[in-house]
């Protein structure tokens, strides 16, 4: 069994108050009580319970982060930025993975709210305000992580997912292609709701081109190597000559697929190949992959800063950060000279 306070108390011969003080008030204690008291919990192994007296406080030196896929790069690279950010003024990170399931987001906010974190980052599932208006009753308060919300009552930090979605297909149009495919999913996550958007606004604008929607039941390698085999199986004919991946591990799949041994699908020749997030792998890809690129660090950095001045002062407004995505054109969508 572990030793307690009241152990400590016992064994220096002092009370539990002043075991207590030198813990947390050293100052108030003589040298030679203290140096006893030190004495006691080394011998017992004492470890203080901080959660506990946190709670006790009514507060926590925790930031809670709940991302959709941890297994995406993007999502990691927001947690390291997040992390950086907290530790500067003493905060740690728990991270939590919905894997895109709601029961699990669920379980996430719920284990945060009892452990009354000092603040909750959320990329979320689907609609969850009330949940976050609960979160705010109990003084927790919640930033929106690479999602925006109609209910502007929440601070987010996101990018323009509908211009990002424009800019992958004009890009695509840019080199002449004109018969292309978004595949993503599932429709319950907004990000690639906007995406999708953004592809149909850029497609609109030329007349000559159509745009085919294939959705996937998850953003990852496996259902886009899925989707990618449904085209090679496809009279040649009947192949859209290019390709807007909800992101890049789907992105990769589609071209693992494309590649295999086989299939005779050149890449960018025959289908045209671009991704979403510009995560680390895309530039070392067999064909490095064109993408949109987020500031996935600066993200995460943000929402920590706002969460921490909106923790310390709640009549503050709520703001909507949303930073511009880039195009990083490789050799996916380019031909080689």
């Amino acid at each position: 069994m572990s030793a307690s306070v009241k152990d400590v108390a016992a064994l220096a011969g002092v009370s539990v108050g002043t075991v207590s003080n030198v813990m947390n008030r050293p100052e108030k204690v003589s040298a030679a009580v203290s140096a006893r008291v030190q004495a006691a919990i080394n011998q017992l192994g004492f470890v203080r319970n901080d959660a506990a007296r946190q709670l006790r406080a009514g507060h926590s030196s925790t930031i809670g982060l709940v991302v959709l896929d941890v297994r995406n790069p993007f999502f990691t690279d927001v947690a390291r930025g997040a992390e950086d950010r907290a530790a500067r003024d003493g905060f740690s990170v728990i991270l939590g993975n919905s894997d895109e399931k709601t029961d699990r987001e669920a379980t996430y906010l719920d284990l945060f709210e009892v452990q009354r974190v000092h603040g909750v980052l959320i990329s979320p599932i689907g609609d969850i305000t009330d949940r976050l208006r609960r979160l705010r009753e109990r003084r927790i308060p919640a930033v929106l992580v690479d999602r925006t919300s109609d209910d502007t009552s929440f601070s987010s930090v996101s990018v323009d997912d509908v211009d990002g979605g424009a800019l992958a297909v004009e890009h695509l149009i840019s080199q002449g292609r004109r018969r292309i495919a978004f595949i993503g999913g599932p429709m319950e996550i907004q990000q690639v709701v906007d995406r999708l958007e953004g592809a149909r606004a850029a497609v609109a604008a030329h007349p000559d081109a159509t745009l085919e929607v294939i959705h996937l039941d998850a953003l990852s390698v496996i259902e886009g190597r899925i989707a990618g085999a449904g085209l090679v199986a496809r009279a040649p004919e009947d192949r859209p000559d290019a390709v807007f991946a909800a992101n890049d591990l789907v992105a990769m799949g589609v071209l693992q697929a494309l590649m295999m041994q086989g299939a005779d699908v050149r890449v960018p020749d025959q289908i045209a190949l671009i991704g979403y997030d510009d995560i680390d792998f895309a530039s070392a890809a067999v064909v490095p992959l064109s993408s949109i690129r987020q500031p996935s660090a600066l993200i995460g950095q943000t929402a920590v800063e706002i969460l921490l001045e909106e923790a310390a002062d709640p009549a503050l407004s709520p703001r909507q950060v949303v930073f511009q995505p880039k195009l990083v054109a490789r050799e996916s969508t380019v031909r080689r000279a």
